[in-house]
């Protein structure tokens, strides 16, 4: 019997940033140099979700979505 891999969505935009920066440390670099996260050491990416630091950045949120959609890619890597 062969195995299908399920691929579910592990990043969310209602993450935590401080949690997806601890869950995750090989994404932050691409949050800092591809989205511009560079709050990720400030004391409000323990408070604030991705979603918010992303309207915060100035994003779309087509573009939120699309920067999930490419961590949960790179996270599942």
């Amino acid at each position: 019997m062969a195995t299908k891999k399920i691929n579910k969505k592990l990043i969310t935009k209602d993450m935590m940033i401080g949690a997806l920066a601890e869950t995750y440390p090989a994404l932050v670099d691409v949050l800092i140099e591809d989205y511009g996260f560079h709050c990720i050491g400030c004391g409000m990416s323990s408070i604030e979700t991705l979603e918010q630091g992303a309207a915060v950045h100035g994003m779309t949120n087509n573009e939120i979505k699309t920067m999930i959609d490419n961590l949960n890619e790179l996270a599942n890597a």
